[in-house]
């Protein structure tokens, strides 16, 4: 792909890091809250970048964006997180115009997730760009793209099976459960935290373990609230954490924290108790396992569980790579079509000055001259000439960037009036 902005010198590129490469820790330490994300976006605007949408999930966190080198987007991740530019350059990865798009639609239609099929991170691309667009750094192109991935994994969830089964952390943490806890369905279960994940974890919860003992706390009681109304569930107080931790068999971090929620001081289990956290970055301090009754495991480690239904779901990963190229190759055409739309709306504008003037001759050579009849008809004749190169510029048989330089050239149009 040409760099889609030449007079600014602008590319294209995606800059992030993920499951692949980084842990659980550093993608932590990369990951961007809304406060953060609302941060970056005032300064890529302020320092004059026009276009840019970033997203931070458990697996991964990105920036898709036009710059004149990756490392404005670099910098702009670092600034607003915790992490530095050597450790982004240790487990980073930056992609480049086509390459990018590429990435993208990968990413969107789950091929690149954690777990097979893991169509999440769609969600949080349309709720990242809704906040681009509201800081008007979404451009017409980024816009564009971001609508043909989620069209793509649109397609792909409805035209093959590479969704079905355990295709989300939270789905898998409760795979986890039902495989690893005896008698699931009389333990006490306590849910700490109900933003996405752990609202998803919650209905998992009740639709394969059949449990009543389910209790929800979070920091805004409002929220846990909603959920409990909708499932029929025990909700208690955030002061009642550590109570509650005691009565609990199964606790459920989901909490989305920056710093940890739970440590061993809010644990004085006479019980063995299982903790999940579903987290990143990590809101379970890892000291809780000096106490010898807990067992503590990570949504990293759940993302690596496979089972007979992730196996069958990777043979349609040629399917949905084909419906990738299908949706790709549309995006680009529109994007070609970019490229000489300026050119073909400057000679239409120079073809209609042409008529103007031939009009305003023959009103003055003609006396009784229709003037309705002729803007009719050299109205036509612009449009038709105008399609006529419109048509021409679209067949692949011909030189696009040649016959551009001639219509400029022939018509005398502004060296600026092309992408």
């Amino acid at each position: 792909m040409e760099q889609f902005n030449k007079s600014e010198k602008t590319y294209f590129y995606v800059i992030g890091l993920s499951y692949k490469k980084a842990d659980a820790k550093m993608r932590g330490e990369f990951s961007l809250d809304k406060t953060a994300k609302t941060n970056l976006l005032v300064q890529a605007k302020a320092s004059g970048i026009k276009s840019l949408v970033a997203t931070s999930t458990c697996n991964r966190t990105e920036i898709y964006g036009f710059a004149r080198h990756p490392f404005e987007l670099i910098k702009l991740l670092c600034d607003n997180t915790q992490g530095t530019v050597e450790d982004f350059q240790s487990v980073a990865y930056v992609y480049k115009n086509s390459d990018a798009i590429q990435h993208m639609f990968k990413v969107g239609a789950g091929l690149d997730s954690q777990i097979l099929g893991d169509f999440e991170i769609i969600s949080q691309l349309k709720l990242s760009a809704k906040v681009s667009k509201k800081h008007q750094l979404l451009n017409a192109y980024l816009e564009r793209l971001i609508n043909a991935v989620i069209q793509a994994s649109k397609r792909i969830k409805t035209e093959t099976e590479l969704s079905s089964g355990a295709t989300s952390v939270s789905f898998a943490s409760v795979h986890y459960i039902k495989k690893t806890v005896n008698e699931i369905s009389s333990k006490n279960i306590l849910l700490f935290g109900t933003g996405k994940i752990g609202r998803n974890t919650c209905e998992n919860l009740i639709k394969h373990t059949k449990n009543e003992h389910i209790t929800l706390i979070n920091r805004t009681r409002d929220r846990a609230d909603k959920i409990a109304g909708k499932f029929k569930l025990l909700v208690k107080d955030y002061s009642q954490l550590q109570e509650e931790i005691g009565n609990t068999d199964i606790l459920i971090v989901a909490t989305g924290a920056q710093n940890p929620t739970i440590d061993k001081h809010l644990i004085q289990n006479k019980k063995p108790l299982l903790i999940l956290d579903l987290s990143i970055p990590k809101n379970v301090n890892e000291n809780v396992m000096e106490l010898p009754l807990v067992t503590l495991v990570h949504l990293d480690h759940l993302s690596q569980m496979t089972d007979e239904t992730l196996e069958k779901r990777k043979v349609y990963i040629p399917i949905a790579e084909s419906i990738i190229s299908d949706i790709q190759t549309e995006f680009e055409a529109w994007v070609d079509n970019r490229k000489f739309a300026p050119t073909i709306k400057a000679l239409k504008q120079k073809l209609e000055v042409f008529a103007t003037a031939e009009v305003d001759a023959q009103r003055k050579k003609t006396n009784e001259f229709n003037e309705a009849q002729a803007e009719l008809i050299s109205a036509n004749l612009v449009q038709k000439i105008t399609n006529h190169f419109a048509h021409h510029l679209k067949d692949e048989t011909n030189s696009r960037s040649e016959s551009l330089e001639l219509i400029k050239k022939v018509f005398q149009l502004d060296s600026k009036s092309h992408v």
